[in-house]
């Protein structure tokens, strides 16, 4: 990806009907699914994770470190501009919120604790993201 994706817009409706109720709550309400929940957080298959609400290509497996924290985390994503980053000062703290960049739906959060050489810990929601596996 050199350019920025082309924006997906849709109504709440349309959201609801295309997402489970679990995905609705984090992509659309910006929620999060309990830690050590998530079916992709253990998961160390070789492929691509994308994003659940509109299939855009978001991290790649290669990125995925086992931070314990919970839920899944990637060291990068796929291409800088797969998701993009804003400050969110909900709950009393100070976080910089993940969204896809294509449709706006929330991902996480990224956190400077991560492994080099990137230092960076995207904390992704599980619910946000479906899995490809790499063919052999």
């Amino acid at each position: 990806m050199n350019e920025k994706p082309e924006k997906i817009v849709r109504s709440e409706t349309e959201w609801r009907t295309l997402l489970t109720q679990e995905q609705y709550q984090v992509l659309r309400e910006k929620g999060t699914e309990r830690p050590f929940t998530g079916a992709l957080t253990q998961n160390h298959e070789t492929g691509n994770y994308h994003c659940a609400g509109c299939g855009a290509l978001l991290f790649m497996s290669g990125a995925k470190f086992d931070s314990g924290c919970g839920w899944p985390s990637f060291m990068l994503p796929a291409d800088s501009k797969a998701v993009e980053e804003h400050e969110d000062k909900t709950f009393g703290m100070r976080r910089v919120e993940v969204t896809c960049a294509r449709c706006g739906g929330h991902l996480g959060h990224v956190f400077p604790d991560g492994p080099q050489p990137t230092g960076l810990r995207y904390c992704i929601n599980s619910a946000s993201l479906t899995f490809t596996r790499k063919k052999p």
